[in-house]
């Protein structure tokens, strides 16, 4: 019997490394070629630069008079500037619940208390480092001042204080001012605030079931 050899089929050449990367760089431009950049590379400009294009020399166009923005009409008087028909308002443009109280006081203590105090005597911290102290919430004259007077304080500053129309919302403003008025009530309320249980149960000597 005749033994044939049986060669084993020879190995294919790839190619040395630097053709290889050839390859897969011939491959990736041919990609790239099949991107438009239209565009990207359009004619344009940017905000706020040149343009000789327009007579006043400026690319970026001014806004139509009377636009507002989305959400920012601000059409309710009372909520965004503590007036109705131009005067101060002692009124809130929203029920005062116990939710807003916890909200103000909560806004208080983070703005208002450095100076004005937790308790609103203008004793705060700041002042206690000697920082002019701020008149007292207690006194006579800002006991009967209207609420859209603490409302308009902080959103347009008063005297030393600089406003704070940019750090809390008007509707956190307006609860900061439920708060101010509920701590006026609490150095200044007789018996006669309270409901008819809460009032008898003051009593001295009164006990209740």
């Amino acid at each position: 019997m005749v033994r044939r050899r049986i060669e084993a089929p020879a190995r294919r050449r790839t190619g040395s490394p630097a053709g290889r990367r050839l390859l897969v760089l011939s491959a990736v431009l041919a990609a790239g070629l099949g991107c438009r950049q239209d565009m990207f590379d359009q004619p344009k400009v940017r905000p706020l630069q040149s343009s000789t294009f327009f007579a006043d020399g400026r690319a970026s166009r001014p806004l139509p008079e009377d636009t507002v923005a989305r959400g920012q009409l601000r059409g309710d008087e009372l909520l965004y500037t503590g007036r109705i028909g131009g005067i101060v308002a002692d009124a809130f443009p929203f029920p005062v619940t116990k939710a807003v109280l916890d909200r103000g006081q909560e806004r208080f203590d983070v703005f208002c208390s450095p100076c004005h105090g937790r308790t609103g005597y203008g004793d705060g911290m700041i002042v206690q480092r000697g920082f002019k102290p701020p008149p007292s919430f207690h006194i006579d004259r800002l006991r009967q001042a209207p609420a859209g007077h603490f409302f308009d304080v902080m959103t347009n500053g008063f005297g030393v204080m600089y406003d704070y129309r940019s750090r809390v919302t008007p509707e956190d403003r307006w609860a900061i001012a439920a708060y101010i008025r509920a701590l006026q009530l609490s150095q200044h309320a007789s018996a006669s605030d309270l409901d008819e249980a809460k009032a008898a149960a003051a009593k001295p000597g009164k006990e209740t079931k």
